[in-house]
């Protein structure tokens, strides 16, 4: 059985995450109390375990602080019965989450008694530390809309040709709209030639030809993005020996949309050659 566990902050995106492997032919339950997750599974598999192969489950703020401490444990528990689980974090920046449930108006899970929003994110946060530092992959959505969470979604549990792979998401970004959270490596390539002061070059962005032809002329790329490649080619077969499922390698150069995205289209275009699940994200362009 493959069961993944979506959990995180409220106003993150876990509803949609969940949507989304409904879509995908997940069989999901929101809400489900962390205690119950070794019965829950034993009872699927007594049931049907053909029907119930994938399997989503959303845990949340919405039980005792006793069930999050035994978190680990239950992981354990379902480890033990040779359950293929993943866990998925969501986050986000508290003025963000602040200003989601200002639009929707809904009203935060734990303010109850008066208890001030910011004060209720806090609190949460504090309650689910335990699961997020005991998740595969944790995902900020801060800067992410609707589409960018479902996409990526999609992307991360969309039939893997060889299961329990690892999957590499190429990055790009601009230092100047912020670092992005949900990373394991970044890239700093703004010492590189800009092509911004070209100005034919300008309105342009690292997919188009014109831009490739001239980083591709510089020898100062070329021998970054080899120090990168060897970077990586050496040290991703130990994170896939220690069974990562994701890592996230973000090249950020200052706008995030010439050098950042030139090198994540290369880069993905030699590991295509090397892994099975390899994608790519434009922050900035999408």
């Amino acid at each position: 059985m493959k069961l993944i566990v979506i959990s995180g902050l409220s106003g993150s995106g876990k509803t949609v995450a969940l949507h989304t492997l409904e879509d995908e032919e997940y069989y999901c339950v929101d809400n489900l109390p962390p205690n119950l997750l070794t019965a829950f599974v034993q009872e699927l598999h007594q049931k049907d375990p053909i029907i119930h192969t994938k399997t989503a489950v959303g845990i949340d703020a919405r039980t005792s602080s006793a069930d999050f401490r035994q978190f680990p444990e239950h992981l354990q528990k379902l480890h033990s019965l040779q359950v293929d689980v993943e866990v998925i974090f969501f986050h986000a920046d508290n003025d963000v989450l602040i200003k989601r449930f200002s639009e929707t108006r809904r009203r935060h899970p734990l303010s109850q008694d008066g208890l001030p929003l910011v004060d209720a994110i806090k609190k949460e946060r504090q309650l689910l530390s335990i699961v997020q530092e005991n998740a595969d992959l944790v995902i900020d959505t801060t800067s992410k809309t609707i589409h960018d969470l479902r996409k990526l979604m999609i992307e991360r549990v969309r039939d893997p040709s060889a299961p329990g792979a690892l999957s590499v998401l190429f990055q790009s970004f601009g230092f100047k709209h912020g670092v992005p959270g949900d990373t394991d490596f970044i890239f700093d390539v703004r010492c590189l030639p800009n092509p911004h002061w070209v100005p034919k070059l300008r309105p342009l962005t690292g997919k188009d030809q014109a831009v490739q032809s001239f980083l591709r002329q510089q020898d100062v790329v070329e021998q970054m993005l080899e120090s990168i490649r060897s970077f990586l080619e050496t040290w991703l077969p130990q994170y896939e020996a220690e069974k990562r499922r994701y890592i996230t390698i973000s090249i950020g150069c200052n706008g995030g949309q010439h050098r950042s995205v030139y090198l994540c289209e290369r880069l993905a275009e030699i590991f295509n050659a090397k892994l099975d699940n390899i994608s790519v994200r434009h922050r900035e362009l999408s």
